[in-house]
């Protein structure tokens, strides 16, 4: 990891891609404090902000695919020559580096109590920061290695062969039934992975881990969609795009919600439907903050997009403040607020006050970070 105190050095960014990817991991820190408020003080909290139980959408299910499509939009913007140019050993080694230390660091968090107590459970292989990694490599060896129109054959390939494994039989018996939570062949894979389920997220004779192997294949699809997209843009550069990216988040959103009534919406497995309906809403939000931000100057930096700005520039290290402190939530310095709001407040609205300003915290140190010109790299 390190600190880069020149970002006016580099190549002018794409500000839309920072101000979404900074709305994605508020979104993701607002559904994990949501989620804490509700399993750790049983505050009753918006449904819409917690993970759907197994199949459904809500706003909780659809930060992380949307990050992982920036990240996919980011890798042309980042690179200093056309996809598909081929791979020298420099590049190679950046990318397989940038991999392993996304992994490793997402293997800490993942197991954060596990290191500091062996007899707290067992440790877990997967999780968010693991599954960028695995995305962020494969897409950025792709871009560099195949044409433009290979790899849109790949991703389409991976989506509608992933329909057909998914329905396969269960590794371990256990009765298929895509509609019931880990009775599925891509759910027992990782059961039979990893030991009948014990270092899985979910546990028990049914568990899996939504973060899983197989599950893997459709997200790097949904990176690869986001480098397309940023190669579109990349090509569009100082045009307005905003139409032409509007019609495809459309068709994305249509294809999917028409594929999911055979191929369900289901986060937990990354299935394709899920992968086409999260994608066209991303897009479509990306194609909004391209026709509001990108043309206009400064308009980034006025207020409530330089929130999002903030947490966008140093999008990993506030991802990583946030898994470090999360138990802040738990604190009663956070939750005596939460009882003054009660009283005051629908109780919906009280549990979000805790978040807020659990929220604030991580904004002030990101905000710090960015006025001092230091972007965190990994």
């Amino acid at each position: 990891m390190a600190i880069d105190p020149a970002p006016a050095a580099r190549a002018p960014r794409l500000v839309s891609l920072d101000v979404l990817r900074g709305l994605t991991v508020m979104g993701m820190i607002l559904v994990n404090a949501t989620a804490g408020m509700f399993y750790g003080a049983k505050a009753s909290v918006f449904p819409l902000l917690l993970h759907a139980s197994w199949d459904g959408l809500t706003i909780a299910d659809a930060v992380f695919p949307a990050f992982l499509m920036m990240v996919g939009v980011a890798i042309p913007m980042a690179a200093r020559a056309p996809g598909g140019s081929g791979l020298d050993r420099d590049t190679a080694r950046r990318i397989g580096g940038r991999t392993a230390r996304l992994f490793a660091i997402g293997w800490l968090l993942s197991n954060f109590y596990w290191l500091m107590d062996f007899d707290s459970g067992a440790w877990r292989l997967w999780g968010v920061l693991q599954r960028i990694a695995l995305v962020y490599g494969a897409c950025a060896l792709l871009f560099w290695t195949c044409k433009p129109r290979v790899r849109l054959a790949i991703l389409v390939a991976i989506l509608l062969l992933y329909w057909p494994v998914a329905l396969l039989p269960a590794l371990d018996g256990l009765p298929n039934d895509i509609l019931l939570r880990g009775h599925n062949f891509v759910a027992s894979v990782d059961r039979v992975l990893l030991g009948a389920g014990g270092h899985n997220y979910v546990q028990g004779p049914d568990g899996y881990d939504p973060e899983g192997l197989l599950g893997t294949l459709p997200a790097i699809a949904h990176g690869l969609i986001g480098v397309a997209i940023g190669e579109w843009l990349l090509a569009r550069r100082g045009t307005r795009a905003t139409l032409p990216l509007l019609l495809a988040g459309a068709g994305m959103l249509a294809a999917g919600l028409a594929w999911s009534t055979a191929f369900p919406i289901i986060k937990d497995i990354w299935s394709s439907s899920f992968v086409l309906v999260t994608c066209g809403l991303t897009t479509i939000a990306l194609a909004l903050l391209h026709a509001l931000l990108d043309h206009r100057a400064g308009a980034a930096e006025r207020w409530p997009w330089r929130i999002a700005l903030a947490f966008g520039s140093n999008a990993i290290a506030a991802y990583v403040l946030h898994m470090v402190t999360g138990g802040l939530l738990n604190w009663d310095l956070l939750l005596a607020p939460y009882g003054v709001a009660l009283a005051v407040l629908p109780p919906m609205v009280a549990a979000l006050v805790p978040v807020l300003l659990y929220m604030a915290l991580l904004w002030a140190a990101m905000a710090w970070l960015r006025r001092q010109g230091w972007f965190v790299k990994v």
